[in-house]
């Protein structure tokens, strides 16, 4: 019960953030979102919860999917394309990781995706700036 009010609270501030948050806000919000869901799953398993372990990584799952297809490959070049690698790589893994119960692969999978994150986190808000007003 205590658990489930948390959650509540806790969408309640999310969707207050989705509210007033600009695109680049919302793509932090999204990866932190699958980071999360992340380390749930690769707790379920190393809990050996294993039915626990499927909701968090659809969850990521969904996340890393629609970072990929949101991809703008005529802006972004070659780095949209090693972009949409690395999330094909981290679906992949994802994949083998849910069928083998494998939590060291989901490890992995956070390994690559943290670097993202964090470069994504470190763009100037100059950069931001322009962007917009480009679109």
């Amino acid at each position: 019960m205590y658990k489930h009010g948390i959650n509540q609270y806790r969408q309640v501030g999310i969707k207050d953030q989705i509210a007033t948050a600009d695109p680049h806000q919302i793509t932090q919000l999204l990866m932190q979102t699958a980071l999360e869901n992340l380390s749930v799953a690769k707790g379920c398993i190393e809990r050996n919860d294993i039915s626990s372990k499927a909701k968090p990584i659809a969850k990521a799952t969904s996340i890393i999917t629609s970072l990929r297809d949101t991809l703008d490959h005529e802006k972004g070049g070659e780095i949209a394309t090693n972009l949409q690698d690395l999330y094909n790589f981290m679906l992949e893994r994802l994949s083998e990781a849910s069928i083998n119960n494998d939590a060291t692969i989901i490890a992995e999978v956070m390994e690559v995706f943290l670097p993202i994150k964090s470069a994504w986190d470190q763009i100037p808000e100059s950069a931001k700036t322009e962007a917009y007003n480009q679109r």
